[in-house]
C-alpha cells in the first residue's frame, strides 16, 4: 500500500510540473503549433493516469476497512461468545437470532433457542424494553438487570439485550435497609387519669404488667426497650423486625387492652415508629409526628411513618376523656389575646356545615362581639346544612354576622384572625383560598387527626376525646376574661351541635360533655328552643323511613343505597344513618346517595366498629362513630362494591 501511495505521489508531482512549467518557461511562447498539441496530449495523459490511481487507492482502502471490520465483527462476536454475561440479539417481533453459551447456559439449560421467541423463553416482552430504562427480572432466584439496546442493520431493527445479575447487590440492598434502626415511642393513654384513684399497690402491678407485655413485645427483635417515663417508653429495633411487627398488625395493642384498671378500664397504648429514615435523628423526628398523629387520632394504636406517608394499625377503642382542664385555660387566654390583637375575626368550618360547626362558630362569634371585635361567620348558605340554625341567630338583636366566603376574602387584612372549627383538614374547608390567605389561624377540633391537617396554625387546639366543637368552644368560653356572658342565642346555638354530634347525649358523652351542656344551661340554653332546629318536614320524614327501608345487613353491617338527589338528602342520609343502629344487631350503618360530584357515604357506629378508618380507605375521614366519604365514581353501585370490597378485607382480617 505504501508503494500505491509513492507512485501516486510521483505522478502528482510530475502532472503539477507539466501544469506550472508554461508559466515560467519563455520557450512555450514561440513553440509550433504540433509540438503543443504534444504537450497538451502529455498533460492529459498525467491527469488521466492520477485520477485513475486516485481511484484505485481509494477502492483499496475500502476493501481494507472491510477486511479489517470483518475481523473486528469476528473477534467481537467471539467476545461476545465468550463473555460471562448473557447477551441474546433479537428482531423486531421478539425472535432471537442469536445468544452467547452463557445465556445459553443460565436460561434455556443449553438447548438451541434460535428462532424462538424471547417471551417464551424467559417470559419477557421485548415490547416492553427501552433503551432508556432498564428492567428487572428474576429467573432462577437470581435477579438480573435488562439492558437493551436498537440498531438498524440492511433496513432491519435489531436489538441487543444483556443481562446483568445483580442478586448479590440487591441482597445487600435489602440487608443494609433491613438493618436501618428504627425508633418507636409508646405512650400509655392518660395514664394519670387512670391511676388517679388507684392504690399504690395497684399502681405497681399495672406497671409490672405493662412492662411484661412489652418485654414480650421485644423478644425476638434484638432490639433495646427503655422507660423513660411511668406512661413513656422508648425502643430500637432493626427494620426487618419492625415489618414483622406491621405484619402482625401491633398485636401489643391487643395485649394491653387486656390489663385492666379497677376492673373497669382498660391500658391502651400510642405509638409512633419513625422507619426509613436517613439516620437515628431523622427516625427519631418520624417517630415523635407519628406519635402526634396517633393521639390527635384518639390513641390506642400504632402509627408508622415512613417517607412515603403515614400507614395506621389499630384505633378499636373509643379513648379515655382526659379530665385535667389546665391546657384548655391556657388556651383560652392565648385565644383571647390573639382575638383582642386583631382587628377582626373570620370564624369558618368546613363545607356543608352542620349544627356542630355553624353552632361552634356562633357561640365563638358572641364572645368576639363582647370583646368589642368585628366577628364574622363564613358559610356558603346555598350548601349549609344549618340552616334553621342560621335564621334564627338573624331574628336576634345581637346577631352575628354571616358572610360569605368570596366578601371575606375581599374583606380580610394581614391583621386579620381565621379561627378554624371542627376541622383541621385544610382540603375540605369552606374556603381554601381565605385559609391561604390569613396571616394568623387558629384550629379547634375533635375529630382524629388527617394527615393533611393544618400545619401553621397559632394555635391548634385538637382534642379527639370532646364530643363535638361546640363542646370545646363552651369549655373555652368560661375561661375567657368576659364582662358578661353570651346571650341565651348563642347558648342555644352551642347546645343544639353537642345534641347533633352526640345523638341527644347518647354518643361519646362524657363528664365534660355534660358539664359543658349544665353551663350553657346555666347560661339560658333553652333545651325546648333547641330541638325546634330537629324538626323535619313530613317529606324528610317519608325519605328517612325510605332509606332505612332499603337498608341490607352485611355482617352486622346496615347498607342502603338510595338515588335520591336534592339538598336536603344529606342531612336525610345522616339521620337514617343514625336510625339503622337501632336495628338489632346492626355495629355499624353506611347510607349511600348521589351528590352533585358523585356518591357520598355518611357512616355511623354504636363504638364496636371504627368507621373512620374504613372511609379514611376511600380517601374521607371523621370520628370513630360517625364518618363520611365522598367518591367520584358514576354509579351508586361501584361505590356500593368498593365500601363491600373494604368491609370484606376487614372481616378477613380478623
Amino acid at each position: 500500500m505504501k508503494n500505491k501511495y509513492r507512485l501516486l505521489t510521483a505522478t502528482a508531482v510530475l502532472w503539477a510540473l507539466s501544469i506550472l512549467l508554461p508559466l515560467f518557461g519563455s520557450i512555450f511562447r514561440h513553440i509550433p503549433q504540433r509540438q503543443m498539441i504534444l504537450y497538451l496530449l502529455i498533460v492529459l495523459l498525467l491527469s488521466i493516469i492520477l485520477f485513475a490511481e486516485w481511484l484505485l487507492i481509494r477502492r483499496l482502502e475500502q476493501q481494507q476497512a472491510i477486511v479489517f471490520r470483518s475481523k473486528i465483527d469476528n473477534a467481537g462476536m467471539i467476545a461476545l461468545e465468550n463473555m460471562t454475561v448473557p447477551v441474546l440479539l433479537a428482531d423486531h417481533m421478539g425472535v432471537i437470532l442469536w445468544c452467547n453459551q452463557t445465556f445459553r447456559q443460565r436460561f434455556a439449560a443449553n438447548r438451541p433457542v434460535t428462532g424462538h421467541s424471547v417471551q417464551d423463553v424467559i417470559h419477557l416482552n421485548p415490547t416492553s424494553l427501552s433503551q432508556n430504562r432498564d428492567l428487572l427480572m428474576e429467573h432462577n432466584s437470581q435477579s438480573y438487570r435488562v439492558h437493551a439496546e436498537f440498531s438498524v442493520q440492511n433496513q432491519q431493527e435489531i436489538v441487543v439485550i444483556q443481562f446483568l445479575e445483580i442478586t448479590d447487590i440487591l441482597r445487600l440492598q435489602d440487608e443494609n435497609t433491613n438493618s436501618k434502626p428504627c425508633v418507636l415511642l409508646l405512650v400509655i393513654d392518660s395514664y394519670d387519669d387512670l391511676l388517679q384513684y388507684a392504690r399504690e399497690s395497684e399502681k405497681a402491678q399495672v406497671s409490672a404488667e405493662v412492662e411484661r407485655v412489652l418485654d414480650n413485645f421485644m423478644q425476638g427483635t434484638d432490639g433495646i426497650l427503655r422507660k423513660i417515663e411511668n406512661d413513656l417508653f422508648y425502643a430500637v429495633m432493626e427494620s426487618r423486625h419492625l415489618h414483622e411487627i406491621m405484619n402482625n398488625r401491633f398485636s401489643v395493642l391487643d395485649d394491653a387492652r387486656q390489663i385492666r384498671v379497677n376492673d373497669r378500664m382498660h391500658i391502651t397504648f400510642s405509638i409512633g415508629v419513625g422507619d426509613g429514615a436517613s439516620s437515628l435523628a431523622e427516625s427519631e423526628k418520624f417517630a415523635q409526628q407519628s406519635l402526634d398523629m396517633a393521639l390527635g387520632r384518639g390513641g390506642d394504636q400504632a402509627a408508622v411513618k415512613t417517607e412515603n406517608g403515614f400507614f395506621f394499625f389499630g384505633g378499636a377503642s373509643k379513648g379515655v376523656e382526659k379530665k385535667s382542664k389546665t391546657r384548655i385555660r391556657s388556651i383560652a387566654l392565648a385565644m383571647q389575646e390573639l382575638i383582642e390583637n386583631s382587628d377582626q375575626v373570620f370564624l369558618m368550618g368546613h363545607r356543608f356545615g352542620d349544627l356542630d360547626c355553624v353552632g361552634a362558630a356562633c357561640g365563638l362569634a358572641g364572645a368576639v362581639q363582647l370583646m368589642k371585635k368585628p366577628g364574622y361567620v363564613v358559610v356558603h348558605r346555598h350548601s349549609c346544612l344549618a340552616t334553621p340554625l342560621i335564621q334564627r341567630m338573624e331574628q336576634c338583636s345581637d346577631s352575628p354576622m354571616f358572610i360569605e366566603p368570596e366578601d371575606a376574602i375581599e374583606h380580610i387584612t394581614e391583621n386579620s384572625l381565621l379561627i378554624v372549627l371542627d376541622t383541621h383538614n385544610k382540603e375540605i374547608l369552606e374556603s381554601t383560598e381565605l385559609y391561604r390567605k390569613a396571616r394568623y389561624v387558629v384550629v379547634i377540633d375533635h375529630h382524629r387527626k388527617n394527615v393533611n391537617y393544618i400545619e401553621n396554625a397559632v394555635i391548634f387546639h385538637h382534642e379527639p376525646y370532646a364530643s363535638s366543637a361546640s363542646e370545646m368552644v363552651a369549655e373555652i368560653l368560661q375561661y375567657f376574661r368576659l364582662d358578661t356572658e353570651i346571650s341565651a342565642a348563642y347558648a342555644d346555638a352551642l347546645l343544639s351541635g353537642i345534641m347533633l354530634d352526640t345523638k341527644n347525649f347518647v354518643m361519646r358523652t362524657g363528664v365534660r360533655t355534660f358539664e359543658a351542656a349544665a353551663y350553657l344551661r346555666k347560661i339560658g340554653a333553652d333545651t325546648v328552643q333547641v330541638k325546634t332546629m330537629f324538626a323535619n318536614t313530613i317529606s324528610d320524614y317519608s325519605m328517612r323511613a325510605q332509606i332505612v327501608a332499603h337498608a341490607e345487613l352485611y355482617r352486622n353491617n346496615a347498607i342502603s343505597a338510595v338515588k335520591l338527589t336534592g339538598p336536603e338528602t344529606r342531612v336525610i342520609a345522616s339521620q337514617a344513618a343514625d336510625e339503622l343502629l337501632s336495628i338489632q344487631g346492626v355495629e355499624a350503618s353506611f347510607v349511600l346517595y348521589l351528590d352533585e360530584k358523585g356518591v357520598s357515604i355518611s357512616a355511623r357506629s354504636m363504638g364496636s366498629v371504627n368507621v373512620q378508618v374504613i372511609m379514611e380507605q376511600l380517601g374521607g375521614g371523621g370520628h370513630q362513630t360517625m364518618a363520611a366519604a365522598q367518591l367520584p365514581v358514576g354509579t351508586i353501585q361501584e361505590a356500593k362494591e368498593k365500601l363491600l370490597m373494604i368491609l370484606e378485607t376487614r372481616e378477613n382480617a380478623k
